[in-house]
Formats: C-alpha cells, structure tokens, sequence
C-alpha cells in the first residue's frame, strides 16, 4: 500500500482538481480529503455518504445549576471572560479546566464536545474519507489523522494499492499531520512569487519528515520567468519537476459539468496529468 499525498504552500493552486483526475486515472484506491478546514473534494466526486460519525475533541465548562453556591469565583478568575451570569458560554471557552479545579461547590464539569463530522462515502471513482470541521473549531490536525487513518483501514479491508489524499495547504499542524508517514508528496504550485516561496516552505516540511516530493507547476505559462524559477531551484535542490501543466479554460468547464478534466477531454491539461500520473507510478514502484 503507498500514501500520496498532494499538498500546496496556499490555496487556490489547483490541487483538488489536479487530484480528482488522478482519482479517475488511478485503480484499486481509496480517496482522502485531509482539507478538513475547506474540504470541498467531495463537491467535484458528488459522493454518497454511506457512513457518518460524530468527531469530539477538546472540552468545554458546564455549570451544574443545582450544585452551584453562586459564589462567583469562576465569573472572577475566567481570564477569558466565558462565564456570565453563572453560565459559560461554549464560544468564548478555551476548554483549560482551571474553573473546574477552583470551584469550591464542585459544581463544575469538563465535557468533551462535538467539534465536527467525519463521512466514509462512495464514489464513482472508489471510497472516499472525507471530513467537515465545525465553524471556529480546533484540533484539525487530530482529524486529520483519523481521516488517514480510517483511509487506511479501507485500504487493506478491500486490497487496495493506493492511499490518495488531498492535503491542506500551508505548513502548519494539519499538513504536518497530513503528511508524516507518506510514501509521496506532491507539490502543485504556481508560477508567482509568492508561489516560489510557498514551494519552498513546503519542501523543507518534507525534507524535515524524510517524505520524498515531486513538484507540479499549474498554470505554468502564465508568467514563464517565474516557471523558470521554479524549475531553476527544484534542480539545485534535487527535486523532480513531473509536471508543467498549462492555463486552460476547459478545467472551468469541466468543474460547471461537475467532472474532472480527464473525463471532459483529452486536451493538453488532461494529457498532462496523465503524463504525471504515470510519472507517480514509477516513482512509487521505485
């Protein structure tokens, strides 16, 4: 079983419509949307959920009414004013417990809260795991990783060679998380200058985890110089450049048909992206 993982150092790059066409060239694997932040693969494979399960991480303070003195000492030592009126308001709780231990009636409980759903679905293209985080919710690194690994359950349950996940982007806790353990990373990313540093930032996040990366360039003929750029350091630093894949309107036509652009044509950006699926073929068997 090998895990790829595509990642990119900012959103908008093209990464989740790069990946829904590797989802229909792949065989025998299971999808994973790891964007639990802005999960929005599901929106190009039109799943249907099969199962859904509550996602319960970190805590907020509950007020027992009928043990509390109303002494006011919570109200008082809440450095983050979420008790009003000797009730918490479960917005403003930081979940750090410390009225619970000062509470001299005991009248105050820790209580795991719902912070989002997780979804096993069907697609056309294989099983896909997929998230949703709820609004202003933490711990998207810990779904994250159940995400992953309930993909990975699925994919010796039904035999499956390939893990595809559609990472976060950034380089923050979900993509460290999205990332570690992963046979392959591949960076989509874009020829602007921000796009330049933001490959950089993610390349050394993979060097520092021991995953080997594979570079794509989206878009790469809007701003050739900067292309050049980018293929310029991905040679100095060892990094395979798998993938240049031009602007083209018929990726916009082929979301407005709700299908991938290998399903809608065989233009130069689908011929591409089958170009780079085989080049991710080869290094996975390498």
């Amino acid at each position: 079983m090998k895990e790829v993982v595509v990642l990119s150092g900012k959103g908008g790059t093209g990464k989740t419509s790069i990946i829904g066409s590797v989802a229909v060239l792949s065989r025998k694997r299971v999808l994973a949307d790891c964007d639990v932040d802005a999960a929005d693969l599901h929106l190009l494979l039109d799943p249907s959920i099969e199962e859904k399960h509550e996602f319960r991480s970190g805590q907020v303070a509950v007020i027992d009414k009928d043990k509390c003195t109303q002494c006011g000492l919570c109200q008082e030592l809440c450095r983050f004013d979420a008790i009003k009126d000797y009730t918490v308001d479960p917005i403003s709780c930081e979940g750090c417990g410390f009225c619970s231990h000062i509470c001299p009636a005991d009248a105050i409980v820790m209580e795991e809260c719902k912070a989002g759903d997780w979804f096993v679905s069907s697609t056309k293209h294989g099983p896909l795991v997929h998230a949703r985080l709820g609004i202003a919710e933490e711990n998207s690194g810990k779904l994250v990783a159940l995400v992953r690994q309930q993909a990975k359950e699925i994919a010796k349950k039904k035999e499956l060679n390939y893990i595809i996940s559609d990472g976060p982007p950034g380089i923050g806790c979900p993509v460290i998380s999205s990332l570690s353990g992963a046979s392959l990373a591949l960076i989509v990313t874009e020829p602007t200058l921000s796009g330049i540093h933001d490959l950089e930032r993610v390349l050394g996040v993979c060097k520092h985890f021991g995953v080997p990366a594979i570079v794509c360039i989206n878009k790469y003929d809007l701003n050739e110089e900067n292309t050049a750029s980018i293929r310029e350091y991905c040679q100095k630093n060892g990094v395979d450049v798998a993938a240049m894949i031009p602007f083209d309107n018929e990726v916009t036509e082929a979301m407005v048909r709700g299908m991938t652009v290998v399903e809608h044509s065989d233009g130069r950006v689908a011929k591409e992206i089958k170009s780079l699926w085989q080049k991710i073929e080869q290094k996975l068997q390498g």
